[in-house]
């Protein structure tokens, strides 16, 4: 602890050390024990503060004051509901578009896919075998049944 932040502590939180900072409490304390004149004067001068701020008072406003206020806002509750039941409809309407785009977006997706044709299966034989070996090139109908290639019908 030093000086500057003894002194910063008590301009800012006051002379009662229970309003000090909890993790720079016993610091300050022990700084304060340890050079007791600049401590005290730094209190002293502190609590004049705290004892001038303490005797000020403020009275509650008068409800003629609060009617006033109340009277002159720019909206009622009801228009504050409307608002609130507007701004929901909208954010339910983004949410809708939305979910409505990625379907679009989808279905124009598959329908490119399903009508743009079929691809051949060596393009894609790297991500088509398996840990078993093979490829789907295996699981031809002629390897799956093999008196379809001889004629044998």
């Amino acid at each position: 602890m030093t000086s500057e932040r003894f002194h910063t502590l008590v301009a800012a939180y006051g002379a009662d050390p229970h309003r000090w900072p909890a993790h720079e409490r016993d610091d300050a304390l022990e700084w304060a024990r340890s050079h007791r004149a600049q401590a005290n004067a730094a209190l002293d001068e502190a609590m004049a503060l705290d004892s001038w701020l303490s005797r000020d008072m403020v009275e509650p406003p008068a409800r003629a004051l609060l009617e006033q206020i109340v009277a002159g806002a720019p909206f009622t509750a009801d228009a504050g509901r409307k608002r609130r039941s507007r701004r929901l409809w909208w954010s339910g309407a983004a949410f809708a578009g939305v979910g409505l785009a990625g379907a679009l977006a989808g279905a124009l997706t598959i329908s490119a896919v399903v009508l743009g044709g079929t691809t051949s299966p060596a393009a894609h034989e790297s991500y088509l075998g398996t840990s078993f070996g093979g490829t789907s090139a295996d699981w031809s109908e002629s390897n799956l049944n093999p008196g379809a290639e001889g004629g044998d019908e």
